[in-house]
Formats: structure tokens, C-alpha cells, sequence
């Protein structure tokens, strides 16, 4: 799954696709390096990030999404968004999956859009939101407070009639650097649920505080923490770097 940041802000690579040339052009560049997944976000998740309207964050997706399915309609497309409305708005435009950072506290009417729509929805781990997250890392035993939050969540979905679920884990949300170590080393645990998983760890601060350095020298770490998440069963990455991604996965698979 090859990141798309359509935000000014995000951490690593905010303002990289300030139009929509240069937006195609890496989504082409994504595409040939082998990515079989674009996941769309127009919305930074980073603590701090400021607001932004239902309204701009769909006229920051949906044109893109729309030249993207014009161009390579065989790709399957992600929306990294918390927000029904905008994820209505985004599915119609042409986006396959609903990518959804706070599992549906947010926007209480995510679980009912997403059954209505009937499209495969990834459920991330987080507690509170953007701003209050890091402020909420407290569990009795990490792994097991997050299987309850899935075991709940699922259940709910099931009884909407949703389908096709994904989890994730949400490495660098709620969590601690240390909390991400845990979870990253006890990934294998949640595959008793019987749902594939995702692994988003890119360039994120649990890599670059870990080793002092910045997003931009963690390409290396972040290959090496990819290839534990690979070991220990995980089926999708979410990468800003799909080449090197994909060289990873060819040689386990």
C-alpha cells in the first residue's frame, strides 16, 4: 500500500503532491515500483495537525481520485479518513476502501456508511483522537487491551453486515515508543481473529526518536522494521517508499 498525502502538513512528506500533475506522476511512479494498493489521505493525522472542514478534505480527495481511476482503473484505492461524509463522497468518486485511523469514535456514523456501502474497511487502534492520543498510552497488557477494542468493534461491524475487515494495529497512535516495540514484536498474536492485518510503521517517530535521526534518513529502519512485521504474518504495508517495499516482499515471497 503506497502512501498518497494530499495535505500540506503530514509528517514526512506534506505539500510533495501540491497538484494534481505531480500527484499522477507519483502515483504512476508508486504504480510501476509494484504498489498494489493507493491509500488517499487528505486529512494529516499527526498531534497537532490542525482542523480542517468535511468540505475541504473531500475537495482535497475526490479530483484526484477521479484522475486516478481515469487513468489506471484497475488499482485499488484507499481513503485514509475518519469522517462518513467523507468517505460517502470518496467511494463514490471511485476509492475501493475505507481507511479509518479511529476505528468509528469520531464519526459515530462510519460503521453505518461503510455497511451501506458495503466496501472492505480497515479498523486501526486509537484512542481518543490527533490531538489527545499521546496523552491516552495506559494498558494493562497492550496487546490483549487491543484485541478487546478489535473483538468489540468487529462484532459491532458483523452486525451492520460489513463484510471484509482489516486491522490495524495504528503503530504511533496511543502509544508509546516503547508500546510500538511491544506491539511490533507481538504482532503475530491478533492473527487469532482471523482477519488480515496491516502495518503502517513508515518513517515514523517510534523509528526516527528510537535512532535520533529525522523521516528522511529512516528508509533504512524502516525496511528492517517491515521485514519483522513480514516474519511475524502481517499481508499489507503501508509505505511512503514502494520500491524497496517491494523488493522486501519478493525476496520472502
Amino acid at each position: 500500500m503506497g502512501i498518497l498525502n494530499m495535505t500540506p502538513d503530514s509528517f514526512f512528506d506534506g505539500g510533495k503532491n501540491k497538484n494534481l500533475e505531480i500527484a499522477l506522476s507519483n502515483v504512476k511512479q508508486m504504480i510501476d515500483d509494484g504498489a498494489d494498493i493507493i491509500d488517499i489521505g487528505a486529512y494529516s493525522s499527526r498531534p497537532g495537525a490542525p482542523l480542517i472542514s468535511s468540505q475541504e478534505e473531500i475537495d482535497r480527495s475526490v479530483p484526484i481520485i477521479k484522475h486516478i481511476r481515469a487513468a489506471y482503473p484497475n488499482i485499488t484505492l484507499s481513503i485514509d479518513t475518519f469522517r462518513a461524509d467523507v468517505a460517502e463522497a470518496t467511494v463514490n468518486a471511485g476509492v475501493d476502501i475505507i481507511n479509518d485511523i479511529s476505528g468509528g469514535s469520531i464519526d459515530t456514523n462510519m460503521f453505518a456508511t461503510v455497511a451501506r456501502l458495503q466496501v472492505p474497511y480497515i479498523l486501526m487502534h486509537m484512542r481518543g483522537t490527533p490531538e489527545t492520543m499521546q496523552s491516552m498510552t495506559t494498558y494493562n497488557d497492550i496487546v490483549t487491551d487491543i484485541s478487546t477494542y478489535f473483538g468489540k468493534k468487529i462484532s459491532t461491524l458483523r452486525s451492520l453486515g460489513v463484510k471484509d475487515i482489516i486491522l490495524d494495529p495504528g503503530y504511533g497512535f496511543s502509544k508509546t515508543v516503547d508500546q510500538n516495540y511491544e506491539l511490533l514484536k507481538r504482532v503475530d498474536e491478533f492473527q487469532y481473529l482471523g482477519l488480515p492485518i496491516l502495518g503502517g510503521i513508515s518513517r515514523k517517530s517510534m523509528i526516527y526518536k528510537k535512532l535520533g535521526i529525522t523521516p528522511q534518513e529512516s528508509l533504512n529502519a524502516t525496511t528492517a522494521l517491515n521485514t519483522v512485521l513480514l516474519e511475524r504474518g502481517v499481508q499489507i504495508l503501508r509505505v511512503h517508499d514502494v520500491k524497496e517495499a517491494k523488493e522486501l516482499v519478493h525476496l520472502f515471497f
